[in-house]
């Protein structure tokens, strides 16, 4: 049976997994454990590893399948064709490599780069916590160039993935 993606409202992940489990869907909302960002205390969460998706195993794309599962509460769409006529599946062999991931409990952590032309942040080396605009990327070799208005004069300097982040 094919798996299908299902765009949820924003956190409502854990209520639509509920709602598809309640009509007797096969759901699979994958979580990973990140460390919390509060404050005053750290702990371990558990969140989504994709926010805003999980995943649904359908029987058949008729339009009643495809309206039980529209009808649930939090679900905006199940992704598919440009138009959105048509549910697209997804492959067996990504959700068993997500499912290993997940079991295998290693330590995963979402990163988002800048484009071009976006705002950034340094948060490592010796220009940490100053702000800039990014100039240039190489994604495969994870280097930036990130202008930096210091004394009304542009300064670019080359940084590696780890040591930028999207403002």
């Amino acid at each position: 049976m094919p798996w299908y993606a299902v765009h949820t409202k924003s956190r409502h992940e854990d209520k639509v997994f509920a709602g598809l489990s309640n009509k007797s869907f096969h759901a699979f909302l994958p979580k990973i454990e990140v460390w919390s960002k509060r404050v005053d205390r750290r702990k371990k969460i558990s969140v989504p590893m994709f926010p805003g998706y999980l995943f649904v195993e359908l029987f058949s794309t008729d339009n009643q399948t495809k309206l039980d599962v529209l009808k649930t509460v939090g679900v905006v769409r199940i992704l598919g064709t440009p138009k959105g006529y048509e549910p697209i599946a997804v492959p067996d062999e990504k959700i068993d490599a997500i499912s290993r991931l997940i079991q295998s409990k290693v330590e995963i952590q979402h990163i988002q780069y800048p484009n071009i032309g976006e705002p950034a942040k340094i948060i490592n080396g010796p220009f940490s916590g100053i702000e800039g605009v990014v100039l240039s990327t190489d994604y495969e070799k994870e280097l930036f160039v990130i202008s930096i208005e210091l004394l009304q004069r542009s300064v670019a300097i080359k940084l590696e993935g780890f040591q930028i982040t999207k403002i």
